[in-house]
């Protein structure tokens, strides 16, 4: 194969959406770890505290469907928590009834932390762009979204609000 044919596959590689997604991914986690360093969160777990702090308690079932994450993905990221007392499992109101998540008062105060960072992140992710450019960006990123969600593996249902 001549060089310049090789150059041309390697291009359209760079090219695709799917590279593109996943290279614009891995900066986004990337930035999210850099900026929360000190505040000690990934994105998935920043994810679970805000589920938790906007469903209040929940089983681990509805926080996996409300971020589309799969069942194994949700329990690394809980023990974790878990393991740091951000979070913490109560017993079911009835014996039938799955244990439910909850935030701790330092899973909150780590949330609000986390919150402060997770704004100056998505800025930062954004700024090569310009103000309507930001706007078409997330609005396709959106559209993309909910035209491909039900075919998804994981499919994202945001829980009730308490």
């Amino acid at each position: 194969m001549r060089e310049a044919d090789r150059g041309e596959l390697l291009q359209r590689l760079y090219l695709r959406p799917g590279f593109l997604l996943r290279r614009a991914h891995q900066l986004s986690v990337g930035i999210f770890e850099e900026e929360c360093r000190d505040v000690g969160l990934t994105p998935s777990q920043y994810g679970v505290l805000t589920v938790l702090d906007q469903a209040g308690a929940s089983d681990q079932s509805t926080v996996a469907r409300a971020l589309g994450f799969d069942r194994v993905t949700t329990m690394r990221v809980v023990r974790g928590l878990e393991a740091r007392r951000l979070l913490e499992r109560a017993a079911a109101a009835d014996r039938g009834s799955r244990r439910k998540l909850m935030l701790t008062a330092e899973g909150r105060r780590t949330l609000a932390a986390g919150r402060v960072q997770a704004e100056h992140i998505s800025r930062r992710l954004l700024s090569p762009l310009q103000a309507d450019e930001q706007a078409q960006l997330l609005r396709l990123l959106r559209q993309l979204c909910a035209g491909l969600e039900e075919g998804a593996r994981t499919r994202v249902v945001p829980p009730a609000g308490r």
